[in-house]
Protein backbone atom coordinates (compact mmCIF):
# COMPACT_ATOMS: atom_id res chain seq x y z
CA UNK A 1 0.00 0.00 0.00
CA UNK A 2 0.71 3.90 -0.60
CA UNK A 3 1.19 6.18 1.31
CA UNK A 4 -1.19 8.38 -0.66
CA UNK A 5 -3.65 6.36 -1.45
CA UNK A 6 -6.55 6.98 -4.26
CA UNK A 7 -5.20 10.33 -4.06
CA UNK A 8 -7.41 11.48 -7.27
CA UNK A 9 -10.30 11.40 -4.79
CA UNK A 10 -8.44 13.74 -2.56
CA UNK A 11 -10.61 17.25 -2.69
CA UNK A 12 -7.80 19.19 -2.47
CA UNK A 13 -5.90 18.22 -6.25
CA UNK A 14 -7.25 19.84 -9.52
CA UNK A 15 -7.80 17.43 -12.86
CA UNK A 16 -3.77 17.91 -13.55
CA UNK A 17 -2.77 17.00 -10.41
CA UNK A 18 -0.49 14.35 -8.99
CA UNK A 19 -2.56 10.60 -9.43
CA UNK A 20 -1.84 7.43 -7.59
CA UNK A 21 -3.26 3.73 -8.34
CA UNK A 22 -3.10 3.78 -4.58
CA UNK A 23 -3.29 5.13 -1.24
CA UNK A 24 -2.49 5.96 2.43
CA UNK A 25 -4.87 7.88 4.01
CA UNK A 26 -2.98 11.28 5.99
CA UNK A 27 -4.63 9.73 9.11
CA UNK A 28 -0.90 8.10 10.45
CA UNK A 29 0.07 8.24 13.97
CA UNK A 30 2.62 11.06 14.91
CA UNK A 31 6.24 9.58 14.22
CA UNK A 32 8.00 8.48 17.24
CA UNK A 33 11.82 9.03 16.35
CA UNK A 34 12.75 7.18 19.79
CA UNK A 35 11.49 3.66 17.84
CA UNK A 36 13.15 4.79 14.97
CA UNK A 37 15.41 1.88 15.45
CA UNK A 38 13.20 -0.71 15.25
CA UNK A 39 10.03 0.19 13.80
CA UNK A 40 8.82 0.05 9.69
CA UNK A 41 10.65 3.47 8.04
CA UNK A 42 7.84 5.52 5.49
CA UNK A 43 9.98 6.20 2.47
CA UNK A 44 9.55 8.50 -0.51
CA UNK A 45 11.79 8.15 -3.13
CA UNK A 46 11.63 10.69 -6.17
CA UNK A 47 12.89 9.89 -9.67
CA UNK A 48 11.87 11.92 -12.56
CA UNK A 49 11.98 9.26 -15.34
CA UNK A 50 11.47 5.75 -14.24
CA UNK A 51 10.73 2.93 -16.74
CA UNK A 52 13.07 0.30 -17.09
CA UNK A 53 13.43 1.33 -20.32
CA UNK A 54 15.10 4.36 -19.58
CA UNK A 55 17.56 3.00 -18.60
CA UNK A 56 19.55 1.59 -15.21
CA UNK A 57 17.99 4.59 -12.54
CA UNK A 58 14.66 3.03 -13.81
CA UNK A 59 16.15 -0.58 -13.41
CA UNK A 60 17.59 0.46 -9.94
CA UNK A 61 13.91 1.91 -8.87
CA UNK A 62 11.84 -0.92 -9.49
CA UNK A 63 14.19 -3.22 -7.41
CA UNK A 64 15.56 -1.31 -4.72
CA UNK A 65 11.93 -0.32 -3.64
CA UNK A 66 10.74 -4.38 -4.15
CA UNK A 67 14.09 -5.25 -1.62
CA UNK A 68 13.05 -2.65 0.87
CA UNK A 69 9.01 -3.38 0.85
CA UNK A 70 10.54 -7.36 1.35
CA UNK A 71 12.50 -5.96 4.65
CA UNK A 72 8.90 -4.65 5.72
CA UNK A 73 8.52 -0.87 4.87
CA UNK A 74 6.20 1.00 3.30
CA UNK A 75 7.68 2.35 -0.01
CA UNK A 76 6.10 4.89 -2.32
CA UNK A 77 7.68 6.64 -5.82
CA UNK A 78 6.93 9.60 -6.93
CA UNK A 79 7.41 10.06 -10.39
CA UNK A 80 7.41 11.56 -13.49
CA UNK A 81 6.95 9.82 -16.81
CA UNK A 82 7.48 7.42 -18.30
CA UNK A 83 6.51 5.79 -15.08
CA UNK A 84 7.70 2.75 -13.54
CA UNK A 85 6.59 -0.45 -13.18
CA UNK A 86 6.63 -1.69 -9.51
CA UNK A 87 6.03 -4.17 -7.07
CA UNK A 88 2.51 -3.90 -6.12
CA UNK A 89 3.13 -3.53 -2.79
CA UNK A 90 4.93 -0.09 -3.57
CA UNK A 91 2.91 3.17 -3.86
CA UNK A 92 3.01 5.06 -7.08
CA UNK A 93 2.19 8.41 -7.28
CA UNK A 94 2.18 10.29 -10.68
CA UNK A 95 3.32 13.16 -11.00
CA UNK A 96 3.02 14.81 -14.77
CA UNK A 97 5.38 16.32 -16.99
CA UNK A 98 4.92 17.49 -20.56
CA UNK A 99 6.93 15.15 -21.77
CA UNK A 100 7.90 16.82 -24.69
CA UNK A 101 10.66 13.71 -26.24
CA UNK A 102 7.03 12.18 -26.46
CA UNK A 103 5.37 14.31 -27.97
CA UNK A 104 4.53 14.73 -31.88
CA UNK A 105 7.39 17.41 -33.84
CA UNK A 106 5.46 19.72 -35.75
CA UNK A 107 7.63 22.64 -36.57
CA UNK A 108 11.79 22.67 -37.35
CA UNK A 109 11.51 19.35 -35.15
CA UNK A 110 9.99 21.20 -32.42
CA UNK A 111 6.59 20.10 -30.73
CA UNK A 112 3.53 22.47 -30.04
CA UNK A 113 2.59 24.07 -26.92
CA UNK A 114 0.44 22.42 -24.82
CA UNK A 115 -2.84 24.26 -24.05
CA UNK A 116 -1.81 23.66 -20.25
CA UNK A 117 1.20 25.32 -20.48
CA UNK A 118 -0.18 28.51 -21.52
CA UNK A 119 -1.53 28.58 -17.94
CA UNK A 120 0.79 26.87 -15.58
CA UNK A 121 4.02 28.84 -15.15
CA UNK A 122 6.19 25.56 -14.36
CA UNK A 123 5.26 24.02 -17.17
CA UNK A 124 5.39 27.29 -19.32
CA UNK A 125 9.21 26.66 -18.43
CA UNK A 126 9.21 23.04 -19.16
CA UNK A 127 8.21 24.19 -22.75
CA UNK A 128 10.27 27.31 -23.20
CA UNK A 129 13.48 25.43 -21.87
CA UNK A 130 13.17 22.34 -24.46
CA UNK A 131 12.43 24.45 -27.59
CA UNK A 132 15.60 26.46 -26.79
CA UNK A 133 17.94 23.48 -25.97
CA UNK A 134 17.81 23.32 -22.63
CA UNK A 135 17.13 19.89 -20.55
CA UNK A 136 14.61 21.43 -18.32
CA UNK A 137 12.86 17.62 -16.49
CA UNK A 138 15.08 17.50 -13.63
CA UNK A 139 14.25 21.40 -12.73
CA UNK A 140 10.73 21.21 -13.58
CA UNK A 141 10.46 17.77 -11.76
CA UNK A 142 11.74 19.38 -8.32
CA UNK A 143 9.24 22.37 -8.95
CA UNK A 144 6.45 20.03 -8.85
CA UNK A 145 7.88 17.33 -6.02
CA UNK A 146 7.96 20.98 -3.77
CA UNK A 147 4.85 21.58 -4.64
CA UNK A 148 3.01 18.61 -4.00
CA UNK A 149 4.97 17.78 -0.80
CA UNK A 150 3.13 21.08 0.71
CA UNK A 151 1.39 19.92 3.92
CA UNK A 152 2.35 16.25 3.28
CA UNK A 153 6.26 16.06 4.90
CA UNK A 154 5.50 14.67 8.30
CA UNK A 155 4.16 11.56 6.01
CA UNK A 156 7.33 10.27 5.89
CA UNK A 157 10.50 9.73 7.93
CA UNK A 158 13.24 9.95 4.86
CA UNK A 159 13.30 11.32 0.91
CA UNK A 160 15.67 9.32 -0.78
CA UNK A 161 16.33 10.96 -4.69
CA UNK A 162 17.11 9.09 -7.35
CA UNK A 163 19.35 11.22 -9.15
CA UNK A 164 16.93 14.22 -10.55
CA UNK A 165 19.07 16.83 -7.69
CA UNK A 166 16.34 19.68 -8.56
CA UNK A 167 16.09 22.57 -6.56
CA UNK A 168 12.74 21.49 -5.19
CA UNK A 169 14.64 19.20 -3.03
CA UNK A 170 16.03 21.92 -0.95
CA UNK A 171 12.37 23.20 -0.28
CA UNK A 172 11.66 19.78 0.87
CA UNK A 173 14.81 19.77 3.39
CA UNK A 174 13.37 22.98 4.36
CA UNK A 175 10.49 21.61 6.44
CA UNK A 176 12.91 18.87 8.23
CA UNK A 177 12.64 15.82 6.66
CA UNK A 178 16.14 13.85 6.04
CA UNK A 179 16.75 14.18 1.78
CA UNK A 180 19.24 11.46 0.71
CA UNK A 181 20.55 11.20 -3.20
CA UNK A 182 21.89 8.48 -5.08
CA UNK A 183 24.07 9.57 -7.91
CA UNK A 184 24.51 6.25 -10.13
CA UNK A 185 27.35 8.32 -11.76
CA UNK A 186 28.08 12.20 -12.25
CA UNK A 187 26.31 13.45 -15.41
CA UNK A 188 29.91 15.60 -16.00
CA UNK A 189 31.31 12.27 -17.48
CA UNK A 190 28.59 11.97 -19.94
CA UNK A 191 28.96 16.02 -21.16
CA UNK A 192 33.07 15.59 -21.25
CA UNK A 193 32.46 12.24 -23.01
CA UNK A 194 29.76 13.86 -25.37
CA UNK A 195 31.87 16.88 -25.93
CA UNK A 196 34.95 14.76 -27.09
CA UNK A 197 32.46 12.76 -29.81
CA UNK A 198 30.79 16.43 -31.08
CA UNK A 199 32.36 16.77 -34.19
CA UNK A 200 31.04 20.33 -35.53
CA UNK A 201 31.11 23.58 -33.84
CA UNK A 202 27.43 23.57 -33.59
CA UNK A 203 27.10 20.32 -32.36
CA UNK A 204 29.58 20.99 -29.53
CA UNK A 205 27.77 24.57 -28.75
CA UNK A 206 24.51 22.25 -28.67
CA UNK A 207 26.00 19.87 -25.88
CA UNK A 208 26.84 22.52 -23.96
CA UNK A 209 23.40 24.48 -23.55
CA UNK A 210 21.68 20.95 -23.37
CA UNK A 211 23.96 20.10 -20.15
CA UNK A 212 23.59 23.46 -18.58
CA UNK A 213 20.92 21.96 -15.51
CA UNK A 214 24.74 19.99 -14.44
CA UNK A 215 25.10 23.28 -12.56
CA UNK A 216 21.83 23.01 -10.35
CA UNK A 217 22.59 19.53 -9.91
CA UNK A 218 26.05 20.21 -8.19
CA UNK A 219 24.81 22.98 -6.27
CA UNK A 220 21.77 20.42 -4.76
CA UNK A 221 24.09 17.11 -4.46
CA UNK A 222 26.25 19.75 -2.65
CA UNK A 223 23.44 20.07 0.23
CA UNK A 224 22.03 16.38 0.31
CA UNK A 225 23.41 14.04 3.44
CA UNK A 226 23.83 11.11 3.21
CA UNK A 227 24.88 11.10 -0.81
CA UNK A 228 24.50 7.38 -1.75
CA UNK A 229 27.38 6.23 -4.65
CA UNK A 230 26.60 2.77 -6.22
CA UNK A 231 30.84 2.50 -6.94
CA UNK A 232 34.01 3.56 -5.74
CA UNK A 233 34.65 4.69 -9.23
CA UNK A 234 31.53 6.86 -8.59
CA UNK A 235 32.42 8.83 -5.33
CA UNK A 236 36.12 9.60 -6.52
CA UNK A 237 34.23 11.28 -9.92
CA UNK A 238 31.47 12.67 -8.02
CA UNK A 239 34.17 13.99 -5.18
CA UNK A 240 36.14 15.40 -8.19
CA UNK A 241 33.70 16.90 -10.55
CA UNK A 242 31.11 18.04 -7.97
CA UNK A 243 33.75 19.34 -4.78
CA UNK A 244 32.07 16.55 -2.42
CA UNK A 245 34.75 15.24 0.04
CA UNK A 246 34.43 11.68 -0.05
CA UNK A 247 33.81 10.70 3.08
CA UNK A 248 30.77 12.26 2.37
CA UNK A 249 29.41 9.30 0.52
CA UNK A 250 27.62 6.17 1.30
CA UNK A 251 28.67 3.57 -1.16
CA UNK A 252 26.47 0.55 -1.98
CA UNK A 253 26.51 -1.20 -4.93
CA UNK A 254 23.52 -2.06 -6.75
CA UNK A 255 22.18 -5.76 -7.11
CA UNK A 256 21.49 -7.94 -10.07
CA UNK A 257 18.06 -9.50 -10.56
CA UNK A 258 19.75 -13.24 -10.69
CA UNK A 259 16.02 -14.37 -10.52
CA UNK A 260 15.37 -13.33 -14.01
CA UNK A 261 19.18 -13.38 -15.83
CA UNK A 262 20.23 -16.80 -15.25
CA UNK A 263 22.01 -19.73 -17.53
CA UNK A 264 18.92 -21.35 -19.70
CA UNK A 265 20.18 -24.57 -20.32
CA UNK A 266 17.69 -25.78 -22.91
CA UNK A 267 18.76 -23.00 -25.28
CA UNK A 268 22.15 -24.05 -27.18
CA UNK A 269 24.36 -21.73 -27.71
CA UNK A 270 26.04 -20.30 -30.77
CA UNK A 271 29.62 -20.52 -31.70
CA UNK A 272 29.79 -17.73 -33.43
CA UNK A 273 27.39 -14.95 -31.72
CA UNK A 274 28.69 -11.35 -30.39
CA UNK A 275 25.84 -9.60 -28.61
CA UNK A 276 25.88 -6.30 -26.98
CA UNK A 277 23.91 -4.03 -24.96
CA UNK A 278 24.97 -0.32 -25.62
CA UNK A 279 22.89 2.87 -27.16
CA UNK A 280 23.88 3.51 -30.43
CA UNK A 281 23.65 7.19 -30.37
CA UNK A 282 24.92 7.51 -26.78
CA UNK A 283 29.05 7.91 -26.70
CA UNK A 284 29.09 6.86 -23.52
CA UNK A 285 28.67 3.40 -24.41
CA UNK A 286 31.53 3.53 -26.91
CA UNK A 287 29.69 1.28 -29.46
CA UNK A 288 31.83 2.29 -31.87
CA UNK A 289 34.35 0.87 -30.72
CA UNK A 290 33.11 -2.23 -30.51
CA UNK A 291 32.15 -1.81 -34.29
CA UNK A 292 35.72 -1.14 -35.04
CA UNK A 293 36.35 -4.04 -33.50
CA UNK A 294 33.75 -6.39 -35.47
CA UNK A 295 35.12 -4.97 -38.52
CA UNK A 296 38.74 -6.57 -37.96
CA UNK A 297 37.17 -9.86 -36.35
CA UNK A 298 35.43 -10.51 -39.46
CA UNK A 299 38.78 -11.27 -40.97
CA UNK A 300 39.61 -13.99 -38.99
CA UNK A 301 35.77 -15.10 -38.56
CA UNK A 302 33.88 -14.46 -41.54
CA UNK A 303 30.70 -16.04 -40.07
CA UNK A 304 30.49 -13.75 -36.97
CA UNK A 305 27.76 -11.94 -36.07
CA UNK A 306 26.98 -9.22 -33.57
CA UNK A 307 23.48 -8.44 -32.18
CA UNK A 308 22.90 -5.34 -30.29
CA UNK A 309 20.11 -4.40 -27.92
CA UNK A 310 19.31 -1.20 -28.98
CA UNK A 311 17.70 1.20 -31.74
CA UNK A 312 20.19 2.95 -34.74
CA UNK A 313 19.49 6.01 -35.75
CA UNK A 314 21.26 8.14 -38.17
CA UNK A 315 24.26 9.67 -36.58
CA UNK A 316 27.76 9.16 -35.52
CA UNK A 317 27.51 5.09 -35.46
CA UNK A 318 25.62 4.86 -38.38
CA UNK A 319 27.97 6.65 -40.07
CA UNK A 320 31.62 4.12 -38.88
CA UNK A 321 28.55 0.96 -40.03
CA UNK A 322 28.59 2.90 -43.78
CA UNK A 323 32.32 3.69 -43.54
CA UNK A 324 33.48 -0.22 -42.88
CA UNK A 325 30.62 -1.73 -45.27
CA UNK A 326 29.30 -3.85 -42.43
CA UNK A 327 25.82 -1.92 -42.01
CA UNK A 328 23.80 -4.93 -43.11
CA UNK A 329 26.25 -7.26 -40.89
CA UNK A 330 25.34 -5.57 -37.23
CA UNK A 331 21.80 -6.35 -36.13
CA UNK A 332 19.99 -4.18 -34.08
CA UNK A 333 17.13 -5.27 -31.36
CA UNK A 334 15.33 -2.87 -29.58
CA UNK A 335 11.75 -2.86 -27.39
CA UNK A 336 12.69 -6.48 -26.12
CA UNK A 337 11.17 -7.89 -22.62
CA UNK A 338 13.41 -9.02 -20.36
CA UNK A 339 12.79 -12.57 -20.85
CA UNK A 340 13.68 -11.80 -25.10
CA UNK A 341 16.98 -10.53 -23.31
CA UNK A 342 17.88 -13.54 -21.12
CA UNK A 343 17.30 -16.08 -24.42
CA UNK A 344 19.85 -13.89 -26.46
CA UNK A 345 22.58 -14.09 -23.70
CA UNK A 346 21.50 -17.96 -23.54
CA UNK A 347 22.41 -18.44 -27.16
CA UNK A 348 24.86 -16.05 -27.77
CA UNK A 349 28.89 -17.07 -27.72
CA UNK A 350 30.21 -14.07 -25.80
CA UNK A 351 28.70 -10.59 -24.55
CA UNK A 352 30.80 -7.35 -24.51
CA UNK A 353 30.50 -4.65 -22.96
CA UNK A 354 32.38 -2.10 -24.67
CA UNK A 355 31.77 1.41 -22.45
CA UNK A 356 34.01 4.28 -22.10
CA UNK A 357 32.14 4.66 -18.87
CA UNK A 358 29.69 3.19 -16.61
CA UNK A 359 28.49 4.33 -13.08
CA UNK A 360 27.69 0.91 -12.34
CA UNK A 361 27.18 -1.10 -15.54
CA UNK A 362 23.92 -3.62 -15.23
CA UNK A 363 24.22 -4.85 -18.92
CA UNK A 364 27.40 -6.06 -17.55
CA UNK A 365 26.31 -7.62 -14.50
CA UNK A 366 23.12 -9.24 -16.06
CA UNK A 367 25.02 -10.88 -18.97
CA UNK A 368 27.36 -12.46 -15.80
CA UNK A 369 24.57 -13.70 -13.89
CA UNK A 370 23.31 -15.33 -17.43
CA UNK A 371 26.28 -17.23 -17.45
CA UNK A 372 27.75 -15.91 -20.77
CA UNK A 373 31.59 -14.81 -21.04
CA UNK A 374 31.96 -11.17 -20.88
CA UNK A 375 34.53 -9.07 -22.31
CA UNK A 376 34.53 -5.61 -20.83
CA UNK A 377 36.39 -2.44 -20.70
CA UNK A 378 37.70 -0.95 -17.37
CA UNK A 379 35.70 2.19 -18.00
CA UNK A 380 34.40 3.91 -14.57
CA UNK A 381 33.20 1.13 -12.07
CA UNK A 382 33.33 -1.95 -14.88
CA UNK A 383 36.74 -3.37 -12.95
CA UNK A 384 34.52 -3.48 -9.47
CA UNK A 385 31.58 -5.19 -11.00
CA UNK A 386 33.75 -7.45 -13.28
CA UNK A 387 36.19 -8.30 -11.00
CA UNK A 388 38.38 -11.19 -11.99
CA UNK A 389 35.40 -13.26 -13.64
CA UNK A 390 35.74 -11.27 -17.06
CA UNK A 391 37.99 -10.38 -19.05
CA UNK A 392 38.78 -6.43 -19.00
CA UNK A 393 40.47 -4.38 -21.82
CA UNK A 394 40.77 -0.27 -22.08
CA UNK A 395 38.25 1.47 -23.23
CA UNK A 396 38.21 3.15 -26.74
CA UNK A 397 40.42 0.40 -27.91
CA UNK A 398 39.07 -1.64 -30.52
CA UNK A 399 42.19 -4.05 -30.99
CA UNK A 400 42.28 -4.79 -27.63
CA UNK A 401 38.37 -5.58 -27.69
CA UNK A 402 38.88 -7.65 -30.95
CA UNK A 403 41.97 -9.31 -29.10
CA UNK A 404 39.99 -10.66 -25.98
CA UNK A 405 36.88 -11.82 -28.46
CA UNK A 406 39.27 -13.66 -30.64
CA UNK A 407 40.94 -15.14 -27.62
CA UNK A 408 37.68 -16.80 -26.31
CA UNK A 409 36.22 -17.76 -29.66
CA UNK A 410 39.36 -19.87 -29.81
CA UNK A 411 38.74 -21.38 -26.27
CA UNK A 412 35.40 -23.09 -26.10
CA UNK A 413 36.47 -24.26 -22.34
CA UNK A 414 37.86 -20.60 -21.38
CA UNK A 415 34.33 -19.14 -22.14
CA UNK A 416 32.77 -22.04 -20.38
CA UNK A 417 35.07 -21.18 -17.89
CA UNK A 418 34.43 -17.46 -17.38
CA UNK A 419 30.82 -17.80 -17.68
CA UNK A 420 30.73 -19.63 -15.14
CA UNK A 421 32.82 -17.41 -12.76
CA UNK A 422 30.78 -14.76 -13.76
CA UNK A 423 27.14 -15.66 -12.49
CA UNK A 424 29.17 -17.37 -9.34
CA UNK A 425 30.20 -13.30 -8.84
CA UNK A 426 26.69 -11.97 -9.09
CA UNK A 427 25.01 -14.52 -6.92
CA UNK A 428 27.87 -13.77 -4.18
CA UNK A 429 28.31 -10.29 -4.58
CA UNK A 430 25.62 -8.40 -5.93
CA UNK A 431 22.20 -9.24 -4.47
CA UNK A 432 19.08 -6.41 -3.75
CA UNK A 433 17.83 -7.51 -0.51
CA UNK A 434 21.97 -6.43 0.89
CA UNK A 435 21.42 -2.81 -1.15
CA UNK A 436 18.21 -2.84 0.23
CA UNK A 437 19.32 -3.18 3.85
CA UNK A 438 22.13 -1.47 3.45
CA UNK A 439 19.92 1.39 2.29
CA UNK A 440 17.80 1.48 5.15
CA UNK A 441 21.06 1.37 7.81
CA UNK A 442 21.76 4.89 5.96
CA UNK A 443 18.50 5.97 6.67
CA UNK A 444 18.34 5.42 10.30
CA UNK A 445 21.56 7.16 10.63
CA UNK A 446 20.22 10.50 9.18
CA UNK A 447 16.61 10.33 10.67
CA UNK A 448 18.50 9.73 13.93
CA UNK A 449 20.54 13.25 12.82
CA UNK A 450 17.64 14.73 11.61
CA UNK A 451 15.72 14.22 15.43
CA UNK A 452 19.05 15.55 17.19
CA UNK A 453 19.95 11.77 18.61
CA UNK A 454 24.08 11.64 17.77
CA UNK A 455 24.71 9.77 14.13
CA UNK A 456 26.49 6.90 14.05
CA UNK A 457 29.81 6.42 12.19
CA UNK A 458 29.94 6.51 8.48
CA UNK A 459 29.23 2.96 6.50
Amino acid sequence: MSVAEVLEEAPNLTANAPTAGIFRPDGYPALDPSSIDTRPLRILMPSYRSHTFTGGQGVYMRHVTTAMVELGHQVDVISGPPYPELDPRVGLIKLPSLDLYEQPKVFLGLPAMPKRAMSNGIDFYEYMAHISGLFGEPRTFGMRLAKYMKGRAHLYDVIHDNQSLGYGLLDLKKMGIPIAGTIHHPITMDRRISLDAADTISLNLLVRRWYQFLGMQIKVARQLDPIIVVSESTRQDVSKDFGIPPEKMHLVYHGIDTETFRPQPHITRKPNLLMATASADVPLKGLIYLIEAYSDLLKEFPDLELHVVGKLREGHTSKVLDRLGIRDRVKFRSGLTNQEIVEMYAESTIAVCPSVYEGFGFPAGEAMASGIPLVSTTGGSLPEVVGDAGILVPPKDPAALAAAIADLLRNPAKRDAVGAKGRDRMLTKFQWKDAGQNLVNIYRKAIDHAHGRPQAAQA
